[in-house]
């Protein structure tokens, strides 16, 4: 193996048959030691949390996977805690798609003066940029476009594709009492053709969910997630 990328919670080896393999890390994003999905920082590491993510990235993609949508998963290996995934390629250096079913988080930080904190959304889907020195900027499609980063008819099939892959993950969420109210998924192209897919991870470290009213640290998520 060949280690090709070092990133906040998890490190990415090129294997010789040409895929690649997902290493998961014990970190999650945060500030001062809470943890925080839409932070661009490690905040604090927790034992077992990347096993746990990865847990988790496994019932999702696989869920997926099920119903004819394109992702990049192959297998994974929960006891090392690595997934053997399919070459893909971001777009540019990286654009993430977030899809809201309550006002929390940054959502509130910039549209505050018109939402109130909790308040349902109907999967509300925006962009933005993998860009840690400035803050992961929101992005409109056209920007995307005129950036050369997606076409208009790309980002619409990323924004149906999102709808439809968090539903999934919220009605499976739903069967154990749990509340989505927010999930951070990229996309990319499979190398060597224009195929759209799902990459990266589907964890705890990338969403908000709640039960009973109190909000799920990652471990906690999984456990709820994958009890009975």
């Amino acid at each position: 193996m060949k280690l090709v990328y070092t990133g906040k919670t998890k490190d990415v080896y090129a294997l010789e048959d040409g895929n690649y393999l997902l290493d998961f890390k014990d970190d999650c994003t945060g500030e001062n030691g809470v943890f925080d999905p839409g932070a661009n920082q490690v905040g604090l590491s927790i034992e077992g949390v990347g096993r746990a993510g990865l847990r988790l990235s496994k019932l999702f993609f696989e869920l997926i996977e099920e119903q004819g949508i394109p992702t990049h998963y192959i297998d994974a290996n929960l006891e090392d805690a690595t997934m053997t995934v399919k070459p893909a390629t971001p777009f540019g250096n990286g654009v993430e798609v977030i899809c809201r079913y309550r006002a929390v988080g940054s959502f509130m930080r910039r549209y505050g003066m018109y939402a109130e904190e909790g308040q349902p959304l109907d999967a509300f889907v925006e962009f933005t940029l993998k860009d840690d020195e400035r803050q992961d900027p929101p992005i409109c499609e056209d920007g995307l476009e005129m950036l050369g980063l997606l076409t208009l008819e790309e980002s619409r099939e990323i924004k149906g594709l999102t709808r439809k892959i968090c539903g999934i993950i919220r009605d499976k969420l739903a069967e154990k009492g749990i509340e989505l109210y927010d999930i951070k998924l990229e996309f990319g192209r499979v190398s060597g053709s224009d195929r759209i897919v799902l990459i990266d991870e589907i964890s705890g470290g990338n969403m908000r969910a709640f039960k009973e009213g109190r909000r799920l640290e990652p471990l906690e998520l999984e456990e709820a997630a994958l009890s009975g």
